[in-house]
């Protein structure tokens, strides 16, 4: 074999064995066991299946987070309101009494009934 035919079957040689190192270095599948953050991105990206858009963003951001969906979801002002002003009610509260009574129920205190 000439000298040129041999460095152009060792170049490519080179080429082929270089190229299948970095694919596989690049492969999670290949025997490397993912950190923890890529298993917890795996498993959400799982969960989120058929959500799309904000849904999606907002679910992918607590999962990753550590959240779970069984957590309760935080009342808005305007619902604790409602909840309050019904609770004030239920307890004919009038006055200062129902004043006091909205203060601490407001603040989440433990006045305020479920």
């Amino acid at each position: 074999m000439s000298l040129r035919l041999r460095l152009i079957v060792a170049g490519a040689a080179l080429a082929i064995a270089s190229t299948g190192a970095m694919a596989a270095a690049q492969s999670p599948s290949a025997g490397k066991a993912l950190t923890p953050q890529q298993q917890r991105m795996a498993d959400c990206n799982k969960q989120a299946t058929g959500k799309k858009g904000d849904e999606r963003k907002a679910f992918m951001s607590s999962c990753l987070k550590g959240q779970t969906a069984a957590a309760p979801a935080k009342q808005t002002q305007q619902e604790k309101m409602k909840s309050c002003n019904a609770d004030a009610s239920a307890k004919s509260l009038k006055g200062d009494a129902r004043k006091s009574f909205m203060s601490t129920c407001l603040k989440g205190g433990a006045a305020a009934s479920p």
